[in-house]
């Protein structure tokens, strides 16, 4: 019986990799009373970078508008090196998609709240996401894209 060796998945370090904010507007958008709109955008990058290890960067970007004019813009790189070993292949893509990124949100949950504050604005606090909605969804897209390109459904 040959003994198989026990997956791995470990944190390795946490970082910010990337931090903007900007305020173009300053100081006279601090004069303008109307409540502005909030979008929020969230989009996720893995690299690898050895053997079984590798980065994940969650990009969250959070810009404030009033009408057309841009009140705050903010965009965090929450980074994290994982170590993800003895796992099956198909089981790669989901970890990396969503445990990942539920791991970073936080962090990164955090540093927009802190920068928007610093920028002399109200706190945003980020809502909690669904990385796993996210992840099929956009395994749905690319399934329904691939169908469009050859005119037939591929079946995983």
């Amino acid at each position: 019986m040959s003994e198989q060796e026990n997956p791995v998945f470990a944190i390795e370090k946490i970082y910010i990799k990337d931090l903007s904010v900007e305020v173009p507007h300053a100081p006279q958008i601090f004069l303008d009373r109307e409540a502005p709109k909030v979008s929020i955008q969230l989009q996720t990058s893995t690299q690898g970078i050895g053997e079984g290890v590798y980065e994940v960067t969650l990009t969250t970007t959070v810009t404030s508008k009033i009408e057309e004019k841009t009140v705050f813009l903010v965009e965090v790189g929450q980074a994290g090196i994982f170590r993800v070993q003895n796992v099956p292949d198909e089981n790669m893509e989901p970890l990396l998609s969503i445990a990942c990124p539920n791991i970073l949100f936080p962090y990164a949950r955090e540093v927009v709240s802190d920068a928007v504050i610093r920028a002399g604005f109200a706190p945003v606090l980020l809502q909690p996401v669904n990385f796993e909605a996210l992840y099929m969804s956009r395994l749905e897209q690319r399934q329904e894209a691939a169908k469009d390109a050859t005119g037939e459904a591929t079946i995983q």
